[in-house]
């Protein structure tokens, strides 16, 4: 018998406030036809003053909590990816934890960037396979806006807010890749790349939060080869075929990023799931934001084989395979 991490519930939040390329354009010197040619992003949602990371990621976990038919009661750990804290410390899982009427196990953050999903899976992942939990919360959530130089027109009309998630349970398995649930997640970081996109601020450095810095030729060059070749890794090691999976499910970074990596696996964009013109980059979240997306949109279905890859600072990259 081996244990997998089953998806048994998903959920979402996006703020209210939607901005248009068009108004970005009231902001910096650029268009809608500039941006939509170089990132395919049409829209994306900013949070207001009131609402938190934290709070984006409780509006989530309620969604999948009721998907799942489950209570806070019912969670044994939470596992928050996220580069944008309500504060610096606690982690911003605690605040979630609260809000969810759990009182017991564990709740933290990752600090990963736009992997920081898939970092969570895996330490999720971990925990349910070695025993350690039977019910994870894993969850993306950013405020990416409040990193924003809105006065960077290379950076600022690239990123949104928002929270997705999913609720890992339990489950008894062949252990071969016929299995429902999490099949495998590879994850990796060079740190010689941190300066290329990275925060210009620091508790320890400038006390300052900062705002987002990104040498953007140099982010493309990497991320559709790392996203690429982790997914090859992760196919080869667990003896499955691209032919096999059903969709990819890449991290939102821009359009361009999304069809490199998936004109470098010879995945046809019809079997992309790509949300990134309505969300932009929303780091952490993006990735569990595309799936709820899919499966909401009814593309994702049970027992479907899905290849999830993404990068972001540290450099950090990963890839996980799941089987809905």
């Amino acid at each position: 018998m081996t244990l997998r991490s089953r998806i048994v519930g998903t959920g979402s939040f996006l703020p209210e406030h939607i901005s248009t390329n068009d108004d970005m354009a009231k902001i910096v010197e650029t268009s809608d036809a500039w941006i939509v040619e170089r990132t395919g992003i049409r829209v994306r949602h900013f949070a207001d003053e009131n609402t938190y990371t934290s709070t984006m990621a409780i509006k989530a976990a309620e969604e999948a909590l009721k998907v799942a038919g489950m209570t806070g009661d019912d969670l044994d750990a939470i596992v928050l990816g996220t580069v944008t804290p309500d504060k610096t410390f606690p982690a911003t899982a605690v605040y979630v934890q609260a809000a969810l009427g759990m009182k017991h196990g564990c709740a933290f953050d990752v600090v990963a960037a736009c992997s920081g999903f898939l970092y969570s899976l895996r330490a999720a992942d971990n925990m349910i396979r070695l025993g350690q939990a039977k019910t994870v919360l894993v969850i993306g959530s950013e405020k990416v806006s409040k990193v924003t130089d809105f006065t960077d027109r290379n950076t600022c009309v690239l990123f949104g807010d928002g929270a997705g998630c999913v609720i890992l349970k339990a489950g008894e398995g062949k252990g071969d890749v016929s299995d429902s649930g999490v099949l495998d997640t590879l994850i990796y970081s060079d740190g010689t790349y941190a300066p290329e996109l990275c925060s210009t601020g620091g508790a320890s450095t400038n006390h300052e939060v900062g705002f987002v810095s990104m040498n953007g030729r140099e982010v493309f060059r990497h991320a559709a080869v790392n996203m690429a070749d982790v997914s090859l890794e992760i196919l080869e090691k667990n003896g499955i075929s691209l032919s096999d999976v059903d969709w990819l499910v890449p991290h939102q970074a821009n359009i361009r990023i999304i069809e490199a990596t998936a004109k470098r696996l010879n995945v046809p964009m019809d079997r992309v799931i790509c949300t990134v013109d309505q969300h932009a980059n929303t780091s952490a979240a993006s990735i569990p934001l595309a799936l709820a997306d899919g499966i909401k949109s009814g593309k994702l279905k049970k027992g479907q084989l899905l290849l999830l890859p993404g990068m972001g600072s540290g450099f950090t990259w990963g890839a996980s395979l799941i089987r809905l």
